[in-house]
């Protein structure tokens, strides 16, 4: 009986035949190998490898990066130090006064009041008494060469003075509620001015709510604000409290998104702690001085001499004629008190170094906001 087959990688030699039998010696069938058996298996599961095979396929991005990544670098306090000294080195920060004015910038107006009208008789007076000397200026042009000269300068001298009056100079140094010469007539066709005041306001709500001093708004016929982005507005006087030298306007006409101060607390101020004045002085501006508090719980006498005002923040950051009613800042952009006198033994109205400003608290409270 013949043996099965053994399955093997390697042929098997043909066994010789006995000696003497005649028959002819057959090679044996090679048998299948590894690599057939392998084609097989694949041919049966084709569909389960070529799954196995988009997996891997889809991993091996992940696989490599996990592979290659680099541990995170362990910080010490050299490389931060090293970090801080090279930004400081290539970058301009800016200061902390010039945070605190940005962060209130917005919401700081200039206050002007109108004080009166002109007197059109007047004006008329003053037009019929041009005239006459037009007049007789001509007259004596047909005197002697002296007087034609005479006559001419006269005329030069009128001529000049005319220009005087109506274009006079843009900006006039004034202090609060003094009376300035009279300007030009409004653009929108409102009446001639025959003085103005010129103060700082501060917005305290954002609907138009203006916080300013009384003495900034006393006399005033007709009241205008302007805002940062250089809107005007007719302004109304909603209250006044003499006790405190504060007013409350409301804007008749605001920008979009307008900004209310934050306001903070006068009673976690210290001696020392820097604070920033900004405002109008002498009409230029919006201006921002730094400084620092000197002093709390002060008393000074109101500018119209009638009411004493009591819990002053006394501070040194330059205030000038213009600055009041603007805000005094804090190094984190809240309004602590509302700028309202400077001192100064010779009467004059320039800084020396003494400021004063009401506290917000009592500005809140005359104006009837709830404490901070």
């Amino acid at each position: 009986m013949k043996r099965a087959a053994l399955y093997s990688s390697a042929q098997v030699a043909a066994k010789p035949e006995p000696a003497g039998s005649g028959a002819q010696v057959q090679p044996e069938v090679p048998v299948a190998g590894w690599r057939a058996r392998v084609r097989a298996f694949a041919a049966r599961r084709s569909r389960v490898l070529l799954f196995i095979g988009g997996v891997l396929l889809a991993g091996l991005p992940l696989l490599g990066y996990w592979v290659l990544q680099t541990p995170p670098q362990v910080l010490t306090q050299d490389d931060i130090d090293d970090a801080v000294v090279h930004t400081m080195e290539t970058k301009s920060l800016p200061s902390r006064s010039a945070r605190a004015a940005n962060m209130v910038r917005e919401s700081v107006v200039r206050v002007r009041g109108v004080l009166g009208d002109v007197d059109e008789a007047a004006d008329d007076k003053k037009d019929a008494k041009g005239n006459k000397d037009k007049s007789d200026a001509k007259g004596a042009a047909k005197g002697s060469p002296k007087e034609q000269a005479k006559a001419k300068a006269d005329r030069q001298a009128a001529e000049r003075n005319k220009l005087a009056e109506t274009d006079p100079p843009k900006a006039v140094p004034a202090k609060p509620g003094d009376k300035l010469p009279k300007g030009k007539p409004r653009p929108d066709g409102g009446l001639h001015e025959q003085g103005v005041s010129i103060g700082s306001g501060v917005v305290i709500v954002d609907k138009g709510v203006i916080l300013t001093n009384n003495h900034v708004i006393a006399g005033a016929k007709r009241l205008f604000v302007t805002f940062f982005d250089g809107m005007e507005s007719e302004a109304d006087l909603v209250a006044v409290f003499p006790e405190n030298d504060l007013a409350v306007l409301k804007a008749r006409r605001i920008p979009d998104d307008l900004p209310a101060a934050t306001l903070g607390s006068s009673r976690r101020l210290k001696p020392g702690d820097e604070v920033v004045a900004v405002g109008f002085p002498f009409d230029i501006g919006p201006s921002v001085s730094a400084g620092v508090v000197s002093g709390l719980d002060r008393e000074f006498r109101s500018p119209t001499g009638e009411h004493v005002l009591t819990h002053m923040i006394q501070f040194d950051a330059a205030a000038n004629s213009g600055n009041s009613g603007g805000p005094l800042v804090t190094m984190d952009g809240e309004v602590i008190g509302i700028v309202t006198a400077i001192l100064n033994p010779h009467g004059a109205g320039t800084f020396i170094g003494i400021g004063f400003a009401v506290t917000i608290e009592g500005a809140g409270s005359a104006v009837g906001i709830p404490p901070f």
